[in-house]
């Protein structure tokens, strides 16, 4: 029986993980720079946690979580998003009693959610995620947008647009969610079944349905930027400030209301517009959630965050035809010829690697002109070739690929040479 990989994953393969790999260490180092440190929390939670964290009434919690019931009756769910296990864990290990606060926390890992896939969209999928919990500042807002952008424009991207929204606070939302429901009642029945449930569950949900959106109903529906109270506006005002002192551009988008009920005042997206990227625009999304920590359990302690998708960020940076400075290649393949070389060859290529070079040699027994192929489709800058001849001089004949240079280098010598003329190069 031939096994294939399930649907909605994929097989990430040489020549596409080192990509990954470096786009991952811009955003670490990148964090490191704004303070952030990262913090690694388990691949499943309890269920409870995303039910009270994520709201019951989101798609993600009614339709797309991978739950299941281990052996001791216990409900455990995948997890589908970051921000809650960071936040349980924010709790649980009494993160809010260190003196270093805001806490700057930022994660990387699989999630999991059971969607129908498509184009830039996987039922298990990485997010790179940062939270800052423990500040109500609008300048922790702007720092937060200003990573999110930094890491989009470190690897790269121009065609990339910040779109913000406030949601406002808890008064602000009531009063906006009393005009929704006076504004879609009579007419409901035109919406999708999900639309309809939401009327009472949570109304504003219904301005993120996909199916929907180009419903009249929708570009009619109440701004909750006109029900924002004096607090609320002038929270949006200082973050709007900041993001213009920055010089960050952005666009207001007041129908931005993000799939997730924690959500408060500040919510953001961050959109590629580059040509021929499809549907899948968004590639990160985020914002402020005060509350969320004291319904997990824990004390006061407003938080901002945000997530971006690896698969999203490496496809956008396809569709702007922006190749990553991925180090390909070997410093030396060593080239054995004989037996007695090749058990010196295995003494050689060991030293190289502990002196810091990558270096690899054949293992299969081939004849050198096999084995000088092999060496340039590894992408060596050099091949050190030893045979009898070269054992009893106890030298290795060194070429330099690029050039065809060679040079004829004492074995005791030869990985200092090799260290020395790969620096050089590099330089």
């Amino acid at each position: 029986m031939a096994f294939q990989i399930p649907r909605g994953t994929q097989d990430l393969l040489p020549g596409e993980t080192e990509k990954w790999q470096y786009a991952e260490q811009v955003a670490r180092d990148l964090c490191g720079r704004y303070g952030y440190e990262e913090i690694r929390t388990p691949i499943f939670e309890h269920t409870e946690l995303f039910l009270r964290g994520v709201g019951d009434t989101t798609d993600i919690v009614q339709k797309e979580m991978y739950t299941f019931e281990d052996k001791g009756g216990r409900a455990l769910t995948l997890r589908p998003e970051g921000t809650a296990p960071v936040v349980r864990a924010f709790v649980e290990h009494k993160l809010y009693g260190s003196p270093n606060q805001p806490v700057k926390l930022y994660y990387t890992g699989p999630m999991f959610r059971y969607e129908r896939p498509e184009a830039g969209r996987f039922r298990q999928f990485v997010q790179f995620g940062v939270e800052a919990i423990g500040s109500s500042d609008p300048a922790i807002d702007a720092e937060v947008m200003a990573l999110a952008m930094h890491i989009y424009e470190a690897l790269g991207l121009k065609r990339i647009r910040l779109v913000i929204n406030s949601l406002g606070d808890v008064d602000s939302r009531r009063a906006h969610r009393e005009a929704l429901v006076r504004h879609f009642s009579g007419r409901i029945h035109e919406l999708c079944p999900d639309c309809q449930a939401r009327l009472e569950t949570n109304p504003l949900r219904i301005l993120d349905c996909k199916k929907d959106r180009d419903h009249e109903l929708m570009a009619s529906a109440p701004s909750i930027l006109d029900y924002l109270n004096d607090e609320s506006r002038a929270y949006f005002e200082k973050v709007k400030q900041y993001l213009t002192m920055l010089g960050i551009s952005f666009v207001i988008d007041a129908r931005l209301v993000r799939g997730l009920d924690y959500y408060n005042h500040t919510t953001f997206e961050i959109m590629s517009e580059a040509e021929g990227f499809g549907a899948a625009a968004t590639l990160c999304g985020g914002g402020r959630y005060n509350g969320l920590v004291q319904e997990i359990g824990g004390p006061e302690a407003p938080g901002i965050g945000f997530a971006l998708s690896i698969e999203r960020l490496l496809a956008a940076l396809e569709a702007e035809g922006i190749e990553l400075p991925i180090r390909q290649g070997i410093d030396c393949y060593v080239v054995a010829v004989g037996e007695r070389a090749k058990d010196e060859a295995v003494r050689l290529v060991y030293e190289l690697r502990r002196a810091g070079l990558r270096a690899d040699q054949d293992y299969l027994g081939r004849k050198l002109k096999a084995q000088l192929k092999a060496a340039d489709r590894f992408g060596a800058s050099f091949v050190a070739i030893i045979g009898d001849e070269e054992l009893e001089k106890q030298t290795a004949a060194v070429k330099h690929m690029a050039s065809g240079e060679q040079t004829n280098v004492p074995l005791g010598e030869l990985v200092s040479f090799l260290t020395e003329r790969i620096k050089w190069e590099e330089e």
